[in-house]
């Protein structure tokens, strides 16, 4: 079953599977080319541990421990 984002630790590849909510800041996320199917890597957390910034396609995206908890994403080994 797949976890969150926000669970994934630095080092970290997953799959993005969907989105927990289909809203406003959803499809910000998705604008920003982070959609399901997309493979994505965790890369860093801020010492808070907030926020995160993930690698997606060939580019860095910091996201909030909030925004990265409404996507759902399978581990890749």
């Amino acid at each position: 079953m797949g976890r969150s984002l926000a669970d994934l630790k630095p080092g970290d590849r997953a799959r993005v599977i969907s989105f927990n909510d289909m809203g406003p800041l959803s499809q910000r996320i998705m604008t920003l080319g982070l959609l399901e199917g997309s493979e994505v890597q965790v890369i860093r957390r801020a010492p808070a541990g907030d926020p995160m910034e993930i690698r997606v396609m060939d580019y860095a995206l910091s996201l909030r421990r909030d925004e990265a908890r409404t996507i759902q994403v399978e581990l890749l080994s």
